[in-house]
């Protein structure tokens, strides 16, 4: 089962490796390797919250996933979304854009760095939204549960999410134009980007979770009533589908933000990058089917949550990461831990459930 899922993973690994040697040598294949483990490690989260969604689609969906969806994450988001982002903030052609990458790569980085507050402002907002809903959320099953028992009654305020994020943004940009006007104001007229650019996140958020929520809802109602033809489940099932594909790409593209900038920390080549990240997202795609399919989000009941509160921690870092430089190895590492203790608490209440049934489960709980 491990080897016929990562299968793929394996292949692209061994043929980005050695491009990677062809096109640079030995010192390419090290910086390859190392962007690879980065896209892993920062994505890890990603992989858990991919999974709780994929599990409601077929396998045909899962198989687009990991198909078509791979090829939007490798070429759209590691490898066309930087050159886009430079050619649209320098008011370049793409292929004015690609001659900079490949030619003058440290103007390109600087490109790049310059738009990462309008970046970080629009990942920020949609994987706040995400984290936001979830905590606000009643659970039956809840993990920090002295934080989770009062935001779940919180929630019941219509658009509180929407409120906290909003106040979050404005704050956010506040702070970052009164920083630039106290620096000279050299990038005053950017407060207005990231104001901008976090409302657009915003929205996105809304509108491909809402239709994906709204679909799936539509599903459930008329497989509950069964009043509807088969032909008719399968369209519904379809829009369903395909909507909830579409949030997974834009929740993927969220989250590859951050890789994609702190590969600059260790190449400015863009062809390295590519087969680096590229090699990193076959990962986090592959693992996404395993959970899926070895049924390990029902195994290990706190993981969903451990996840999500690695996407609430990647939020903040993002919107701190418009005024100040925070290291890689930390966004990774914080994802890491949270995931780390959400497993190690699903072990717990596991091994509880088996020796003395619920009541010990609940109390191995995290109260």
């Amino acid at each position: 089962m491990l080897l016929k899922t990562f299968r793929w993973s394996f292949a692209v690994t061994a043929v980005g490796l050695a491009l990677g040697v062809w096109y640079g040598g030995w010192t390419a294949f090290g910086v390859i390797a190392i962007l690879a483990v980065l896209e892993i490690s920062l994505s890890f989260d990603n992989a858990v919250v991919n999974a709780g969604i994929l599990k409601k689609m077929s396998a045909f969906w899962q198989k687009i996933f990991l198909t078509v969806g791979v090829l939007i994450a490798v070429f759209g988001m590691r490898l066309a979304f930087p050159v886009v982002i430079v050619a649209v903030t320098a008011k370049k052609s793409p292929f004015e854009a690609v001659n900079l990458a490949l030619t003058d790569k440290d103007r390109y980085e600087q490109l790049v760095t310059d738009a990462h507050p309008a970046i970080a402002a629009f990942g920020g907002m949609f994987l706040l939204m995400i984290f936001l809903d979830f905590i606000f959320e009643e659970r039956d099953i809840k993990w920090l549960g002295w934080l989770e028992r009062p935001l779940a009654k919180l929630g019941k305020v219509d658009m509180l999410s929407v409120c906290i994020a909003l106040i979050v943004l404005l704050v956010t940009s506040m702070t970052f134009a009164t920083h630039a006007h106290q620096h000279g104001g050299a990038h005053a007229d950017k407060a207005q980007t990231v104001l901008i650019s976090g409302i657009a996140g915003l929205i996105t958020y809304m509108i491909v979770g809402g239709l994906s929520g709204f679909f799936e809802d539509r599903l459930e109602a008329e497989e509950e009533r069964e009043q509807e033809s088969n032909r008719s489940a399968v369209v519904l099932a379809g829009q369903a589908a395909f909507f909830m594909f579409l949030y997974l790409e834009v929740l993927d593209a969220s989250f590859s933000f951050d890789g994609v900038i702190g590969a600059f920390a260790i190449t400015n080549d863009i062809v390295l990058m590519a087969l680096g990240l590229g090699i990193g997202a076959m990962y986090v795609r592959s693992l996404t089917v395993y959970l899926v399919r070895q049924g390990t989000l029902d195994d290990y009941v706190y993981l969903e949550h451990g996840a999500h509160y690695a996407i609430g921690a990647l939020a903040v870092i993002l919107m701190v990461t418009i005024q100040y430089q925070i290291n890689e190895v930390i966004t990774g590492l914080v994802g890491v831990v949270l995931i780390g203790w959400s497993f190690w608490s699903s072990v717990r209440r596991n091994r509880a459930a088996a020796e003395g049934g619920t009541e010990q489960a609940d109390a191995a709980r995290i109260p």
